[in-house]
């Protein structure tokens, strides 16, 4: 896994304001091996907003409840590896259904639902074990970016994340990587993808819109993207991804007000060998 040290994060997109001058982050510090930092502090982290430095007012523990949706390939090319994919989906339910809730998306022909928003751990140990490899389809990831996101834009949930769970097998999905984009935008949520494959974006138009919108999805909201060698990976990168969103951190800082809006803002940690990744809080939009 790489990971960059600044993120740039998406100015006034789905910021939560607690006052007219205070804006709230969801950040993931990591250490060289991609495990979370658990001692951080608020000197630690630096924002920036137009090249000037803003205040840390507070850094917490992140306990606000998150909507996670996982969209898993159950396309013709996870043929042979269900095991260690529904041992993985399984062990990351596991670890994040009490406290969070998860929703199941299928991916092969069209996005499906297999599970609804829940933190029901039985409800979603049945939803897995009726995934199964789809012979004659490929998958519709793109698709379901849109969908799912502009799903997740009518939840209220102050943190969002969608993660996929994929191959680099064929794509059908109708959408292109702009659509995908601007509704990941919309949602206010992270993407983080974990991926079996190379994804070079070769293989015709539709390949190249999913493999860019993995790639800019996860940079621009703060997410993660590993690519394995192998199905064997998946249930240790999943492990890995829920220790890191059970661990984030509430990163309160102050904006002075201004008529313009501030450029991408720029954070970074001071602590030598960690990497920061983080999240606009999502303003709160209530279900429609």
């Amino acid at each position: 896994m790489s990971a960059a040290a600044v993120v740039l994060i998406a100015a006034g997109v789905g910021i939560r304001a607690q006052s007219a001058r205070e804006q709230t982050l969801f950040v993931s510090a990591l250490d060289a091996s991609g495990e979370p930092v658990l001692d951080l502090s608020a000197n630690e982290i630096v924002v920036l907003e137009n090249g000037a430095r803003r205040e840390v007012l507070r850094l917490t523990p992140a306990t606000e409840p998150m909507d996670i949706a996982l969209l898993v390939d159950n396309s013709a090319a996870v043929d042979g590896d269900l095991v260690p994919l529904r041992r993985a989906l399984t062990a990351f339910v596991d670890a994040m259904s009490r406290e969070h809730r998860i929703a199941i998306f299928g991916l092969a022909a069209r996005p499906t639902i297999f599970a609804e928003y829940t933190g029901d751990v039985e409800r979603l140990h049945a939803a897995i074990g009726l995934l199964f490899p789809d012979s004659q389809s490929g998958m519709t990831l793109l698709d379901a970016l849109v969908e799912v996101s502009r799903g997740l834009e009518r939840r209220d949930a102050t943190r969002a994340a969608l993660i996929a769970v994929i191959t680099d097998g064929q794509e059908l999905g109708h959408e292109d990587d702009r659509s995908a984009l601007d509704a990941l935008r919309r949602a206010g949520a992270s993407l983080h993808a974990v991926g079996v494959g190379q994804f070079t974006g070769t293989g015709g138009d539709t390949m190249r819109y999913r493999d860019l919108a993995l790639a800019q999805g996860t940079r621009d909201t703060g997410g993660r993207f590993d690519t394995l060698l192998n199905s064997l990976g998946w249930p240790r990168a999943l492990e890995q991804l829920a220790r890191e969103l059970s661990s984030q951190y509430k990163v309160v800082y102050g904006r002075p007000e201004s008529l313009i809006p501030p450029d991408p803002a720029e954070v970074s940690s001071t602590r030598p060998g960690v990497a920061v990744r983080a999240t606009p809080a999502r303003a709160s939009r209530g279900a429609r």
